[in-house]
């Protein structure tokens, strides 16, 4: 039985104009212009490409069923309407354990499917040495293995869709081929590795370098060092975290521009304290730790970020800032650029309804309204 159409309207960020979405079974039916004027604005849903957990679910720490249920309604009432699953560096069989909870949360419910279209894998085939490996724990890191790769698949049903590594390992051409042969996309990152290792990895296949400017030693060479070596690289991608605590406001804008806004991507990179009341802390890989009101969350008495706690709404918001860029410029980041490398539909007729109705602030900020998966609305916690 065919559902009745549901009509929503809103701005379009590209033009200021008012439009009205059509959505019948889950599906965008018809775009046409006009519709109710409430000061709202209507765009492609967010789309989060590397998230560890948010709101106190934490897919880093053993996931079982009803903490991935958790989070997927979490992060639809931050704003967001799908995103990949991230898990880190970790040992074999907890990496099996979380990646076999998100597969049976998917089987459960059909929009939990659709919310979680793959997952990323960040590490564990990282640099082994501080500074690049950032908060992953040392005892799990390891070169990279086909043969643990297919376990993950096995275990997860093919579910993984992006790994993260360090291209410094003498396995990473074969193994990055072969993912490119199974159809799974390689990022670079938390790596101190040398320009010609980097230029071998793209050459293998690894398309995208991930949160891109951190993940990386406090102190580099002017140069070469990873960083202009991955910027240079026009066969990658770049994801960037725009909380205004990773990156600096003339780093972002300066690397931004360097990649080319129709090769960045918004993140949130966000830890299972995203989303909590500001506070100390005790956490996993860390230890104690400061959540503040402005969203910068580090490791007690010092200056070390212990991960990211916003959310990408806010990401979108603050990246506008940062670079100057207009509305539609900004949400392009965090909507359409993280399809696009995975060939997931944005805003087309026959494309899943997926959306965000938003207020704008004086202050640029977005305050996120309704979230549509597959059609389905949810209310936000703004």
């Amino acid at each position: 039985m065919t559902d009745p159409a549901t009509r929503v309207s809103g701005r379009d960020p590209e033009t200021g104009q008012n439009r009205t979405i059509v959505i019948q079974d889950g599906r965008i039916t018809d775009i046409v212009p006009g519709g109710d004027d409430d000061g709202l604005w209507l765009s492609l849903g967010l789309f989060d490409l590397q998230l560890n957990g948010f709101a106190g679910c934490d897919l880093n720490g053993r996931p079982d069923l009803r903490t991935v249920r958790g989070l997927v309604t979490a992060v639809h009432n931050s704003g967001v309407s799908r995103f990949a699953p991230t898990l880190i560096t970790a040992s074999h069989d907890a990496i099996i354990d979380a990646l076999r909870a998100i597969a049976q949360a998917r089987d459960s419910d059909p929009f939990l499917k659709h919310a979680m279209p793959f997952v990323h894998v960040e590490g564990p085939h990282i640099a082994p040495e501080d500074g690049p490996r950032g908060a992953h724990p040392a005892e799990h890191v390891r070169p990279p293995s086909l043969d643990e790769f297919d376990a993950w698949q096995a275990a997860c049903g093919n579910l993984v869709g992006l790994v993260t590594l360090s291209p410094h390992w003498p396995e990473t051409d074969a193994y990055v081929r072969g993912l490119h042969a199974r159809g799974v996309r390689v990022a670079l990152g938390h790596t101190s590795a040398a320009p010609d290792q980097i230029s071998a990895a793209v050459a293998a296949g690894a398309m995208l370098s991930t949160h891109l400017g951190n993940g990386i030693a406090a102190t580099l060479p002017r140069h070469p060092n990873p960083i202009w070596s991955q910027l240079a690289e026009d066969g990658l991608w770049a994801s960037f975290i725009a909380d205004g605590h990773h990156l600096p406001r003339e780093t972002f804008k300066a690397m931004l521009r360097a990649k080319g806004l129709q090769r960045s991507i918004l993140v949130s990179d966000a830890a299972a304290l995203a989303g909590c009341t500001p506070g100390l802390y005790d956490a996993p890989i860390g230890g104690k730790v400061e959540l503040k009101a402005n969203g910068r969350l580090e490791v007690v008495g010092t200056c070390f970020l212990a991960g990211a706690a916003v959310s990408l709404v806010f990401g979108v918001a603050t990246a506008r800032r940062m670079a100057g860029l207009t509305l539609a410029e900004a949400l392009r980041l965090a909507t359409v650029n993280p399809r696009l490398p995975f060939n997931l539909p944005a805003l087309t007729v026959g494309a899943p309804a997926d959306l965000l109705r938003f207020r704008l602030g004086e202050d640029g900020s977005l305050a996120p309204e309704t979230v549509y998966v597959a059609g389905r609305p949810y209310r936000c916690n703004s």
